[in-house]
């Protein structure tokens, strides 16, 4: 019988335990989903014992449990449905397909050998259901050791910022082909099993349905939801009726999977894959953030806990100490080597296909439901089921730490910075850039940037606003305050982009979040090797980032403001190249602008000889005492500071100057 109250607070004590297992294990760099996976298997009779585990969870409330867990496993397989992103492949088709057949074929032909192994050895005959046919179960527990969870995978990447990889590009678009093909595999598996089992809702040939069925989703269903997206630009928001559409949409596709004899979860995935992609991104992101968020904060927590109370490790003897290792050695090496070779078939570097094929092992929660679904159907008995997950956890736990090896974090940092220089492109002669500063105003560097180039054509700056990033993505976070973040940035990065057309040079952006700022700089200046530097004197990477360059610094007073734009650029004579470096940048400065120059401090012959010179270019002069009010007000300032270490631009006289390590800057250099 039911206790509502029994049930609430069931319902707390998992959300609490999930959650804590998952900050738990993020700690030391394991996605959190493995950690909530582990608490639902602690929660169990692993670990409690079954009677303990009975008495703390009743077995007369399991089963409204149980249909939370099943709704929740619907929203989720729709999630990963939507997020499946076919234009992830676009450009890598090749790699993409070779890796993922490879990486399902050579699993799966193991995975059917080692399900012959399993049958034909007296000693672990146990392991197959009595009542599986021997086809139905080889086939299962292949298509399960040749699974690949996608969204574990790309927050993965995100954590490491691969993203913005080659590899992880390549990685992506392997996992959305690897997917595709999968789901494909299993629900052709299911299907057999159903018919042989006589499984389903209705006669036994009404399987064959499920072909037709797809066609109609994808030729006639999917057309028909492009109005979805109409519909939400007329409206500007995700509106009740627009969500209720997707609801009963994916209810009654996953009800119909049901029917047909497949698995409910098949049709959950298939509406979300049908959503339109195209002109739909803030669509599909409100739809993620209203489900996502309740599925697998609530019910998904209930689903690991189920499956943690299937999961008996004390159950397991040492008779299956080399099942557990067979299944270990399977699906490492079947999904690793497949993925290699898959990868070097299409000449694909051997670190890269290296990473490709750890990478590719993830299995995490996708596993987990498709071993829920396998044990459902009879196909995979206690004892197997319980080494499956202990598999499932194995391979994702193993990821990021391989990964660290093969592919570390500097590597990384690099080939983000080699990424974002091809996509600059070479055409620009010269480059300036930018670091841009939140809470600074940046325009003021983008004048100054524009006047070093000193008229120099073709020529670009561009503009570096990386931000740290924060907490690790897992699944369900969710990124709504994220996107928030990069839209305010994006507005501000607008008008520095207008302001450089108005200046006459373009201005390119590069801004994502980083985990590591400063070295993203530093590999950043390592790539583009641009001809010149401006920055903010309070940006924390500064002195690492002029460390590693070598070109002109122009360094920006924090809290210098653009001055009116008839205002003097003023200069503080010193003696030395770097003085003399700092005069002509102030004449850039003041050309670029239409204003006059004035130079403080006597210099003597050579000061009268450097100001002769650029009056013969152009350079209009002041007396800085004449106009000691308008400069007052609005000061714009350029002097030597950090014995030789660059040009700085700063909004008071006696601003401290400040030590940026010894980067010669010579006069002749910014001429």
């Amino acid at each position: 019988m039911l206790d509502f109250a029994v049930l609430l607070a069931l319902l707390a004590l998992i959300i609490v335990v999930a959650r804590l297992a998952g900050a738990a294990v993020a700690r030391i760099g394991i996605p959190p989903v493995v950690g909530e996976i582990a608490a639902g298997v602690l929660l169990g009779p692993s670990l409690l014992g079954v009677q303990l585990s009975q008495d703390l969870f009743p077995v007369d409330q399991r089963g409204f449990l149980d249909v939370l867990a099943r709704v929740g496993l619907v929203l989720f397989m729709f999630v990963v449905g939507l997020e499946l992103d076919l234009s992830l492949v676009r450009g890598r088709e090749k790699v993409a397909v070779s890796v993922s057949l490879t990486s399902i074929a050579l699993p799966f032909a193991l995975g059917i050998g080692l399900a012959h192994l399993f049958v034909s050895s007296g000693a672990t005959e146990a392991l197959k259901p009595a009542d599986a046919e021997f086809w139905p179960f080889a086939l299962f527990m292949g298509a399960a050791m040749s699974i690949t969870a996608f969204p574990v995978l790309a927050r993965i990447l995100t954590d490491r910022r691969m993203h913005r990889t080659e590899t992880g590009g390549l990685a992506l678009a392997c996992a959305a082909t690897d997917d595709i093909i999968a789901w494909t595999l299993l629900a052709v598996v299911l299907a057999i099993a159903g018919v042989d089992a006589g499984h389903g809702h209705l006669p036994a040939w009404a399987i064959y349905l499920a072909v037709p069925f797809v066609a109609v989703a994808v030729f006639v269903v999917r057309p028909a939801l492009s109005g979805l997206t109409r519909a939400y630009q007329r409206a500007g928001e995700l509106t009740p009726t627009i969500l209720s559409v997707v609801l009963v949409g994916m209810l009654l596709f996953s009800a119909t999977t049901e029917v047909l004899g497949i698995h409910y979860i098949f049709g959950a995935f298939l509406f979300g894959a049908i959503i339109p992609h195209e002109n739909a991104a803030a669509l599909r992101h409100e739809i993620l953030v209203r489900l996502e968020q309740i599925s697998v904060l609530l019910l998904l927590p209930v689903f690991f806990l189920l499956s943690g109370l299937k999961v008996d490790i004390r159950g397991l003897g040492t008779e299956h100490i080399v099942p557990m290792l067979g299944i270990l050695a399977v699906a490492i090496v079947g999904k690793y080597v497949g993925a290699y070779v898959g990868a070097r078939l299409q000449q694909v570097p051997h670190w890269q296909a290296s990473s490709l094929g750890l990478l590719m092992n993830t299995r995490g929660l996708t596993e987990l439901i498709i071993l829920n679904v396998g044990l459902e159907k009879g196909l995979l008995s206690q004892e197997l089921f319980t080494m499956m997950v202990v598999m499932a956890l194995v391979t994702t736990v193993m990821t990021g730490p391989l990964l660290s090896f093969v592919y570390p974090q500097r590597r990384v940092a690099r080939d983000i910075a080699e990424a974002e220089r091809a996509a600059l492109g070479a055409e620009a002669v010269d480059r300036i850039l930018v670091l841009a500063r939140d809470g600074q105003d940046n325009r003021l560097p983008v004048e100054l940037a524009v006047a070093a180039l000193a008229g120099a054509r073709p020529a670009e700056i561009v503009l570096a606003d990386l931000t740290p990033q924060g907490r690790p993505l897992e699944v369900g976070s969710g990124l709504s305050l994220d996107l928030a973040e990069m839209a305010a940035a994006m507005e501000r990065q607008q008008v520095l982009v207008h302001l450089g057309e108005e200046l006459g040079v373009p201005v390119r952006v590069i801004a994502h979040p980083s985990a590591d700022v400063e070295q993203d700089l530093v590999e950043l200046v390592g790539a583009l090797a641009p001809q010149g530097l401006v920055a903010w004197s309070d940006d924390p990477s500064l002195a690492a980032v002029v460390a590693a360059n070598e070109s002109p610094v122009v360094v920006v007073a924090a809290g210098t403001t653009p001055p009116a734009p008839d205002a003097p650029v003023v200069v503080d004579w010193a003696p030395g190249s770097d003085g003399e470096a700092a005069v002509v940048h102030g004449a850039r400065v003041a050309l670029a602008r239409g204003a006059t120059l004035a130079l403080r401090g006597e210099g003597g012959r050579r000061q009268a000889a450097v100001r002769s010179a650029l009056e013969a270019r152009g350079v209009r002069f002041a007396d800085p005492a004449a106009d000691a009010g308008p400069l007052a007000a609005v000061p714009l300032e350029v002097g030597a500071f950090g014995g030789g270490a660059a040009v700085r631009v700063r909004a008071e006289l006696d601003a401290a100057p400040v030590d940026f390590g010894a980067v010669p800057l010579a006069a002749e250099a910014v001429v």
